[in-house]
């Protein structure tokens, strides 16, 4: 069985979209740990809603490449995601992204695997490390702990614990 740490984020109706995208991923393997739900400003567009981000451990059978490629794609296209082709940082329903895949480095069409923003992006380190701590990031000499408290020092004012959203 292989480990998955998926990060999801919406800001169209996330408090709806959120938790069933958890309910069928939930349809693939086994949803191991959730995280807390983060209201964060969105990156790039600033003229729409704030995102919700949260993060999932999940075990499954399946291979990186059919998980990214035809899961995620037919989760994302179930709960009405549309992206447009001029604006990759736009309001969104559902966006789901395999970030870690066992301890593996990998690439899988344009996605790196561990996703280099995981390093950057408060939003998706915090969620990451509320659902193992120690784990190490492949290609990196830090754990999730480690880069989430580097980043909240920096940047920790931009989330928001949303107890009022459960996945």
């Amino acid at each position: 069985m292989n480990q998955v740490f998926l990060a999801l984020g919406s800001n169209i109706r996330p408090e709806y979209y959120l938790p069933k995208a958890v309910s069928l991923l939930g349809e693939y393997g086994v949803i191991l740990r959730r995280s807390s739900v983060w209201q964060s400003r969105p990156v790039g567009d600033h003229n729409q809603a704030d995102f919700l981000n949260a993060a999932v451990l999940m075990e499954t059978a399946l291979k990186a490449s059919a998980l990214r490629l035809d899961v995620i794609a037919e989760i994302e296209g179930q709960l009405d995601r549309v992206r447009d082709p001029d604006n990759k940082n736009g309001p969104r329903t559902i966006d789901i992204d395999l970030v870690l895949f066992n301890d593996e480095q990998l690439q899988i069409e344009q996605r790196v695997i561990p996703d280099p923003e995981i390093l950057d992006r408060v939003f998706l380190a915090v969620p990451l490390a509320e659902l193992d701590p120690q784990y190490c990031v492949p290609g990196v000499k830090k754990n999730l702990e480690q880069i989430a408290i580097e980043l909240t020092s920096v940047d920790g004012n931009q989330l928001i614990r949303r107890s009022d959203v459960q996945l």
